[in-house]
């Protein structure tokens, strides 16, 4: 059975995880968050693309995946180029946001764009907007408050539906607004809390993310038997997101977990989430 190691800085990556388990491939799963850099995009860039390439080098050679998954788009945009560079012998997967398949499903050519704000201002999401949607309107919004109201519905609590209102009347309320009929999820955090962002927009659209997309890279990379996945093993850089997010990993089927040594090592040891 082929090993997939999904990573993120949260746990977004959930997100891409479950639509590989949906794809109904048989693959063994494994996931990495880095939950004491948590959120990239608030962290200089340098940073970012020296720190990734080096903590999913050191726990690919440990775990040994057959491939691995950059589910996190700031950490794609920064660092996928760098980690390819460092781990050579595998296959990396990166996420960009879903404008391609948005630009292609609106009927009204106004898009919606929910994301970090620093996706939303990145040149690389500018060159997406440009190659794939440039005859669209797009609707800009970056939110970091809805990537900690994701991380707090994982852990079983209510998400600040005043963060999620707030993002909603931004995007539907700026100008052309009212003509958006589909909305690129452009962090992979945002599918999380689909359910909840569909409720507070004040009408029906299309909602498109990432995850199938990915699944469908992976499967073309993995060659998999067609099957149920398996849940393996979790590993945090913070052992009290470790211990907060447990409900979430054991909900899908994780049962081994370690916490990870800071910079430069990043050593894995076992922990006893509680």
């Amino acid at each position: 059975m082929k090993r997939v190691l999904v990573f993120d800085s949260g746990v977004g990556g959930l997100s891409v995880l479950d639509a590989i388990v949906a794809s109904g491939m048989a693959v063994e799963l494994d996931y990495l968050a880095d939950t004491a850099w948590l959120p990239y995009g608030l962290k200089p860039d340098e940073a970012v693309a020296a720190r990734v390439p080096a903590l999913i080098g050191a726990v690919a050679a440990n775990w040994a995946p057959d491939i691995v998954v950059i589910a996190c788009n700031t950490a794609s945009t920064i660092a996928l180029a760098g980690t390819r560079a460092a781990i050579a012998n595998l296959p990396i997967v990166g996420v960009v946001p879903p404008i391609k398949p948005a630009a292609a499903a609106t009927k009204t050519g106004v898009i919606g764009l929910l994301a970090t704000p620093a996706t939303v201002r990145r040149a690389y999401t500018n060159d997406l907007i440009a190659q794939f949607a440039a005859d669209k309107r797009v609707v800009r919004v970056g939110s970091s408050a809805l990537v900690e109201a994701a991380e707090a519905k994982l852990r079983g609590q209510i998400p600040d539906h005043a963060s999620i209102e707030a993002a909603m009347a931004e995007m539907f309320g700026a100008p052309g607004g009212d003509s958006i009929d589909v909305v690129a999820l452009s962090c992979t955090h945002f599918p999380l809390l689909g359910q909840e962002l569909a409720g507070a927009a004040p009408r029906a659209c299309l909602w498109v993310d990432s995850g199938a997309a990915i699944a469908r890279r992976v499967r073309d990379l993995a060659q998999p038997q067609t099957g149920a996945a398996r849940a393996g093993r979790a590993a945090f850089t913070d052992a009290a997101s470790a211990s907060a997010l447990h409900g979430a990993f054991l909900g899908r089927g994780f049962r081994q977990f370690s916490q990870i040594s800071s910079a430069p090592y990043f050593a894995l040891a076992p922990f006893n989430v509680v």
